[in-house]
């Protein structure tokens, strides 16, 4: 394997001690798998950061959503609808004693296939790219403001933050291996004793193969 070249790595890396999750199995979250009709319904932004609020946050009713985001809740209480209808929300049974609706995430994740954005159906393929458009630019949102957090609130959980990246030389099954290996990594963590110090962290992973000759 090509030794790894970190390009940037803003936070120092303590010597290894072990962790809670070591030795634990992968806990494999469910996923919505992604096909042309369902990513067709998903692919709208404002959809996407319903379904990822809800999944984050739990359950909410149209309105709530729509205070949150700055919608109208006839706006929020349509999409809301059409996700429903390609199965991304459902009802939230117990919850809410008057006549407005509550909605909660069915999935605790999405997959997508990348053949997708190779569809030969153009709404298929241009969907794709509206759905990877609007993911990057959610990470970009968060990475920002974890930036600005960091100036002044997060403390000691800076070192345990990473915006690093590296440069490898790989093949494409290579690549795929080491995407699944980090999952796995990262699923080891899910569903680990709550402790009193802990909080909800994002990570993000991504793997671009470059397609210009070096």
């Amino acid at each position: 394997m090509p030794e790894s070249r970190p390009e940037s790595r803003p936070t120092s890396r303590p010597a290894k001690t072990p962790t809670p999750a070591e030795g634990r199995e992968p806990v494999e979250p469910t996923l919505r798998m992604l096909d042309a009709r369902a990513l067709r319904g998903l692919a709208h932004p404002l959809r996407m950061q319903l379904l990822a609020d809800l999944r984050r946050k739990g359950p909410a009713t149209a309105s709530q959503l729509a205070e949150r985001f700055g919608e109208s809740s006839g706006s929020t209480s349509y999409h809301l609808r059409q996700l429903a209808a390609h199965g991304f929300v459902e009802d939230a049974a117990g919850h809410g004693k008057g006549r407005e609706r509550w909605w909660q995430a069915a999935h605790e994740g999405t997959g997508f296939d990348g053949s997708l954005i190779h569809d030969a159906d153009p709404a298929t393929s241009s969907a794709a790219a509206v759905f990877l458009q609007a993911v990057a630019s959610n990470h970009t949102q968060e990475v920002s403001a974890w930036i600005s957090e960091a100036q002044t609130r997060l403390g000691r959980w800076v070192p345990g933050a990473d915006l690093s990246d590296f440069t490898l030389r790989l093949t494409p099954a290579q690549s795929e291996e080491m995407v699944g290996r980090l999952h796995d990594v990262i699923n080891t963590y899910r569903d680990l004793p709550e402790a009193q110090d802990t909080r909800t962290v994002r990570i993000h992973t991504h793997v671009l193969p470059r397609s210009a000759p070096e």
